[in-house]
């Protein structure tokens, strides 16, 4: 649903019970109390309480000013973007098996994407030029094989993952780490534009928060749209990465919630990284060929 100032009191047109609107502000009012962490949000939703009961259960602070102040700071931004609740009639099942689960994320795109089959193409921000080549062509062959690519906008594979995709006549998800008005890098806002006009872009970043955060403060909303990257997907394909990277975030999301993880056989061939063995132990497939993938999803 998009919001506009003239929906502000009808906006729960199609649930008939819950406002996107009024969620959206108490979900921001939680997000900008002092100390707030993933894991306090993630227990103050214990028992499928919703955004607004949460924070008048906790806090009893629906009218108060810090909410009217918000709410004009969110004012000049409805209409652009959808949001969706948990416990909404559109808001994804798979979401639910996060170790944190999202109770709401903003959306620009066609939400019915999520219903699709997709598969997460994520690695190293700083690719090789063999990396780049792999992930084009792990799309290309998703597309062949009608999925839908998962990635986040960040340079280097998500990239390369997602413009092959597009330029293959396929749909994508993109999901970033700042709000969705926001472009990080900026030399990806040309794509990001495209993803939120003509497939699904979405973002689980409180805009208020986030605006009043110190600036090193947000780079903790990267790791975390990796695990709701894998949580929305069948599975994660790891093109490249090393020891440190980001990219393992989603390796332990895709374990911890049961889901697929692919790692290509180059990463093994690496002698200065052991993460590809430490998750092989785990679970994780090894790909040679596509078909592995397809098997092991197949057997599902």
């Amino acid at each position: 649903m998009q919001l506009s100032d003239s929906q502000k009191n009808d906006a729960d047109i199609f649930s008939n019970v819950l406002s996107p609107y009024e969620e959206m502000i108490a979900f921001e009012a939680l997000w900008a109390k002092d100390g707030m962490s993933e894991k306090r949000m993630s227990e103050l939703f214990l028992g499928n309480k919703t955004p607004s009961e949460v924070l008048r259960e906790q806090y009893g602070l629906l009218e108060s000013p810090e909410k009217k102040k918000i709410e004009e700071f969110l004012s000049k931004k409805l209409g652009k973007f959808g949001v969706c609740v948990n416990g909404s009639f559109n808001y994804p099942l798979r979401l639910q098996e996060a170790e944190h689960p999202v109770e709401l994320f903003y959306y620009k795109g066609d939400l019915t994407l999520l219903d699709e089959p997709s598969l997460s193409v994520v690695g190293a921000r700083e690719a090789t030029e063999d990396g780049r080549k792999r992930a084009s062509k792990m799309a290309k062959m998703l597309v062949e094989n009608k999925y839908v690519v998962v990635s986040g906008l960040a340079k280097g594979i998500d990239t390369a993952a997602l413009k092959s995709t597009i330029e293959a006549g396929g749909k994508v998800i993109g999901v970033i780490g700042t709000p969705i008005d926001e472009y990080y890098p900026p030399e990806n806002k040309e794509l990001q534009d495209e993803i939120a006009k003509n497939h699904l872009l979405i973002s689980q970043v409180p805009f208020y928060r986030y605006h009043n955060e110190p600036f090193n403060n947000r780079r903790f909303y990267f790791p975390r749209r990796n695990v709701t990257m894998s949580a929305i997907s069948l599975g994660t394909i790891i093109i490249e990465a090393s020891d440190t990277s980001g990219t393992l975030t989603q390796a332990r999301a895709a374990v911890y919630q049961k889901r697929k993880l692919f790692i290509l056989n180059s990463c093994f061939e690496k002698k200065d990284i052991t993460w590809p063995s430490k998750y092989e132990k785990k679970g994780a497939i090894r790909v040679g060929d596509f078909s592995d993938i397809t098997n092991s999803l197949q057997r599902e």
